[in-house]
């Protein structure tokens, strides 16, 4: 039987083999030390390597196996959200410095592919936006005209994508976008950063985070690396108590891998604009059981807050059930994976000096769906930054922006996240732990508090206090991932408490194990 992180393992993490690192075990210095080793701290430091500067990543688990691991891969300027609306909240020079920096973004991992020659499955193809049922008849026409004076202005109107399992209907052809496999191109990228003097310490977990003069990093076991600056590339930022997290909102994504037969499928992005909307592309043909060649097409979709939902079975079949109306030629289902995203009131990352810290933290987050473009953005304007060089994006992906067309975004996440603290007021979801089904979890209700149950196949009871160390949140279970959740800020721990997802930067607190 396999286990939970085999069931619900992604395409990438099936089909590659991830380098190891030791933990640090002395005091260390450098002149920058970056706390995350996914594609935003990972390109971050290679490019601060490159520049002259000697680097140390810290990774609290493994290199590259947080949210990096969980994607779709789509290399896009087509972003999540429309142009128009990005120029609503940003202007017209801000939807087209986005643009520009995405496009940047897909030349520089097409220049690192080429340059350090990874064998990753990079390529080009063309993307397709098409209307999902229901979508305003007007909506392509309008992305259009807002992607034109955004400076995209190859982009145009085609009659359809090109599938013919399903008329998708008018569609706005995106060239030029890309797709590879990213863990064998992250693999390739901290070999590379290593070989020119980079350091990487895994299983590492940075606990303190101090800017200023006497830069440093704590680990949890009391270890220090000095530096003089320091960048948290953690997905979201745990060195950050409030001011970024009311910004930005945790989202659980869906996806499935499905084989087709080899071809079946044309090679290119595809996205539709429901709600909620899915994305589709291929991954090169592998040898099926048979002998043989298959491809496997990746859908995703059926986001939802995180710790906001527990049916993952349904959004699943869900997923199925859309991709066997349009695509009759899917045969079995081989990949089923989820991730969380960051997604900012204003729709673009946060990238660049901390708010309320020392000039010399930096952050990056908020990927808004777009990770990939997103992390690479990151390394790039981070280098900028740090090696003192003028960077057009600065203003645009700053940390402290306020953008006032995003204001009712903001009240309502706000309002969203300060829901989830009533459930201080309510029942557990059982009243013993002896009522907890074995192999899952459950909140119980202890006088004025609440614990987290997991109880073990064989029986074994495991407490944790219930209540996020972030901002006090009570987490919720999830059954799929066997995952304590945060439904304010999206902070997510294993079933016996430990945390796998910031912003909390320390584990549940333990209460006791009974054995039955």
């Amino acid at each position: 039987m396999k286990t939970t992180e085999e069931k619900y393992a992604s395409i990438w993490i099936d089909s590659a083999t991830l380098p190891k690192f030791p933990a640090l075990v002395a005091n260390e210095h450098a002149d920058v030390c970056v706390v995350g080793a996914g594609i935003a701290g990972l390109t971050t430091a290679y490019l601060l390597t490159r520049a002259g500067k000697s680097v140390i990543v810290l990774e609290g688990g493994s290199i590259i196996a947080g949210e990096t691991q969980r994607t779709t891969a789509h290399l896009v300027t087509a972003l999540d959200d429309r142009y128009f609306e990005l120029e609503r909240l940003h202007g017209e020079e801000g939807a087209k410095l986005a643009a520009e920096s995405h496009a940047a973004a897909i030349d520089t991992i097409e220049q690192i592919v080429r340059e350090e020659e990874i064998d990753c499955d990079f390529e080009r193809v063309d993307g397709y936006l098409f209307a999902a049922p229901g979508t305003p008849a007007d909506v392509l026409d309008r992305e259009l005209a807002a992607t034109h004076r955004a400076g995209l202005t190859k982009t145009r109107i085609v009659d359809r994508a090109p599938l013919e399992s399903f008329e998708t209907g008018r569609a706005l052809l995106f060239p030029r976008q890309a797709q590879f496999h990213p863990l064998k191109y992250l693999t390739a990228v901290a070999a590379a950063f290593v070989r020119d003097g980079g350091r990487i310490f895994a299983h590492t977990r940075a606990e303190k985070i101090a800017g200023g003069k006497s830069a440093h990093v704590e680990t949890r076991e009391g270890l220090r690396v000095s530096c003089d600056a320091i960048v948290v590339a953690t997905n979201t930022p745990a060195n950050d108590r409030l001011v970024i997290h009311t910004k930005q909102a945790a989202y659980q994504t869906y996806a499935i891998g499905v084989a087709v037969p080899a071809g079946a499928v044309p090679k290119a992005l595809y996205w539709d604009d429901g709600d909620p909307f899915h994305y589709v592309r291929v991954q090169q043909a592998t040898p099926g059981a048979s002998g043989s060649a298959h491809d496997i097409l990746i859908v995703g979709g059926e986001d939802h807050k995180s710790g906001q939902a527990d049916d993952a079975e349904a959004r699943y079949a869900k997923l199925e059930a859309w991709t066997r109306q349009r695509f009759p030629m899917a045969t079995e289902i081989r990949y089923r994976w989820s991730g969380q995203v960051m997604v900012s009131v204003d729709r673009l990352a946060f990238i660049g000096r901390n708010p309320l810290d020392d000039d010399n933290v930096y952050v990056a987050t908020g990927d808004s769906g777009t990770g990939l473009t997103h992390g690479t953005i990151a390394g790039m304007l981070i280098t900028d930054l740090i090696m003192g060089r003028e960077n057009p994006w600065t203003n645009l992906y700053r940390p402290s922006r306020v953008t006032m067309g995003a204001a009712e975004n903001y009240v309502r996440e706000t309002v969203n996240m300060a829901v989830q603290f009533a459930d201080w007021l309510t029942a557990g979801d059982v009243e013993k732990d002896q009522l907890v089904p074995r192999g899952t979890g459950a909140i119980v209700r202890r006088g004025v508090t609440k614990v987290a149950v997991y109880r073990e196949a064989d029986g074994t009871i495991h407490e944790c206090s219930a209540i996020c160390p972030h901002l006090g949140g009570i987490v919720c279970w999830n059954h799929a991932e066997k995952t304590w959740d945060c439904p304010a800020h999206g902070s997510r721990f294993d079933r016996l408490g430990k945390v796998l997802h910031g912003p909390a930067n320390q584990d549940l607190s333990p209460v006791y194990v009974q054995t039955h």
